[in-house]
């Protein structure tokens, strides 16, 4: 679907937050950070690194997530540490020993981080005005995760932002014939975090 036509049909829901102070609302920057590391195409990789963070030219679903946050100015490693810290008992079935070097990187503990912190939306994919980029989507709710993107197919069908090895990253994934089932969408809301959980970020990476 045409770029104009889709923001016509599906107006798009911006963020009344703009973390990093960039003049970019959070959602569309999260959408931005997405799509930046699916055209760096890093090459699947969900391996164990020491200090939490892959080399910038590899990486899994969850990387393309933090990712995308940290160009909303968000640090989600330091965020989802420090809950894990404060409230182990939310994160005890998917996290039963904390590792920070690994649990960002987790799709079972950003489910729960984002159950949390983020609104709760529709798994319904036909309802398709509900979809927005930005949003978070996680498939059987440990198996993967992705990003919704601002672009929708010519039903209305949003893209995904996502990587698990294909060659397109930003695709019509939830169109496909075969593909996970959803169980959770998410809209992060900053104002939801507590301010001992909530982190800029200030690396590097």
């Amino acid at each position: 679907m045409p770029q104009a036509d889709s923001e016509r049909k599906y107006p798009r829901k911006a963020s009344s937050i703009d973390f990093n102070g960039n003049g970019v609302d959070d959602y569309a920057d999260i959408v931005a950070g997405a799509r930046a590391d699916a055209n760096n195409h890093p090459r699947y990789d969900s391996g164990y690194y020491e200090g939490g963070y892959p080399p910038a030219d590899r990486g899994a679903c969850t990387d393309t997530v933090w990712r995308a946050f940290r160009q909303a100015g968000y640090d989600l490693k330091a965020m989802v540490d420090a809950d894990i810290a404060s409230d182990p008992e939310s994160y005890a079935a998917v996290a039963p020993k904390p590792d920070p070097n690994i649990d960002f990187r987790r799709t079972g503990v950003l489910d729960v981080f984002l159950s949390k912190y983020a609104q709760t939306l529709t798994t319904d994919i036909a309802d398709h005005a509900q979809w927005q980029g930005g949003d978070i989507v996680v498939f059987e709710t440990n198996r993967h995760i992705g990003v919704i993107s601002d672009k929708r197919d010519r039903d209305g069908t949003p893209y995904v932002i996502h990587n698990m090895g294909q060659r397109q990253r930003e695709n019509d994934y939830l169109a496909f014939r075969r593909h996970m089932s959803v169980t959770g969408h998410y809209r992060f809301d900053a104002s939801k975090v507590p301010q001992d959980v909530l982190k800029a970020w200030q690396g590097s990476r």
